[in-house]
This record gives C-alpha cells, structure tokens and sequence, in this order.
C-alpha cells in the first residue's frame, strides 16, 4: 500500500510535468492564433483592394476580431469563424495519432491545443437566427514542440500521418486559411428536404419579418459527412 508522501510526491510530479506540459501547448495555440487573426487580417484588406473595382459593393471581404479567442472573416454570404479553445487535449485511443512514430517516441507529443474553423451563413448573424447551423470545416492542432496537423474538408497536406515532421509557419496558416475559404465558398446552400421542413410553428411566424426564426443551414435536413477529413 502507497503511503501518504508517495501520494503526495507522485501528485507534485505530475503538477509539475503534466501542467508545465500543458501550459507550455496553451502559450503555442495563443501564439499561433494571433498569428491565424493577423493573416486573416492581412488577407481580407488585400483581397478587397484587389476586388474593389469589379464586384458589387455589397459582395466584402470583412474581417473582424472578436476578443482572445475568436476572429471571424466574412467573405459575402459566408462566414468563417475560426475559435480557439482553452484547453489542451489528447486523443481517444482508436485515433490514427497514436499509429504515428513521432508520437509513438513520446506521447507527451499527443497533448495538443486546438483552433476549431465553422462555416456559417452570413444572414445567421446579420438577422440573429440563433438555431441556424454551422459547419465545421476544419480544426488545426498544435503540441508543445510547435509540431501540428490538420483535420478538415480539403486540408489533406497535413494530416495526422505527417504530425511531427513540419512546425508551424505563416505559410501553412496561410494555406489552411485559403483552404478552408475555398472549401466553404464551394459548399453551397442546398434546399432541403420536403419532410425536414413540413412542419411549422406559430412562433416562427408571429416574430418580427427581420428577425426571422426559420432555422437554415447549408445542408438542413441532410448527413454532414466527413469523409475526406
């Protein structure tokens, strides 16, 4: 039986390893999310000088910081907020990370932070619609060593098989970020299914013409599949 200073010990030294780990994770995500708002930045005010003479004017590239941990870029009718999460995690154990030989080495290297990308219609927040849904498309994940990869619609370059062999850049995020905006530009509003939408109630109906309550979503009413992630 483990007395109590065993305990206690084995308790300091996870404190310790595990949270200085963890903290460590924590300060490389905030890094590289500051870096994701400033390209994001950067891209939205170069790609709209270089469309200002020949789209309508109501057709943006907008870009907005939302605080710490959430920026958002409007690209006309779509919207992609990019949310990055303040806990570190790793991974269930049928997950293709743990068949990778960097984190075989050492599976510290699996405990990752992780910036989530949603894909939204633009008309969801302009007009409030707090049931419409979003679609994730992408999420990056980054370890304590700046290693990562990323699961998502269309970012096959740097997938979990190929963890450990590349450290962050701006040049990826820039990738991932152009990767994700194609993607989402492509993935068009589908009217959805008779019988997903046959039904109605009084109070979608008596709320203000502006504020309506009709639940939309690119694919309402269909299986969002990730088969390519």
């Amino acid at each position: 039986m483990e007395s109590q200073s065993e305990l206690r010990t084995q308790i300091k030294d996870l404190l310790v390893s595990k949270s200085g780990l963890k903290q460590r994770v924590f300060d490389n995500t905030n890094t590289l999310f500051n870096e994701l708002k400033d390209v994001l930045h950067e891209f939205s005010t170069e790609i709209d000088e270089e469309l200002d003479e020949k789209l309508d004017k109501r057709i943006r590239i907008e870009y907005s910081d939302r605080g710490k941990f959430e920026a958002r870029i409007q690209m006309a009718g779509d919207v992609l907020v990019f949310a990055m999460h303040t806990n570190v995690f790793t991974f269930e154990r049928d997950h293709r990370i743990w068949h990778n030989q960097y984190v075989q080495e050492d599976n510290q290297r699996s405990y990752c932070g992780v910036i989530n990308i949603y894909n939204f219609l633009s008309d969801s927040f302009k007009f409030k619609r707090a049931d419409d849904e979003g679609y994730l498309v992408g999420r990056i994940f980054i370890n304590h060593e700046n290693k990562f990869f990323v699961e998502g619609k269309r970012q096959e370059r740097w997938r979990v098989d190929s963890f450990g062999q590349e450290s962050i850049s701006r040049q990826a995020v820039v990738e991932i970020v152009e990767r994700a905006m194609l993607y989402s530009l492509g993935f068009d509003l589908l009217m959805p299914p008779y019988d997903a939408v046959k039904n109605a109630n009084i109070e979608q109906f008596e709320s203000r013409m502006e504020n309506p309550k009709l639940q939309t979503g690119k694919r309402l009413g269909y299986e969002f599949c990730t088969d390519d992630i």
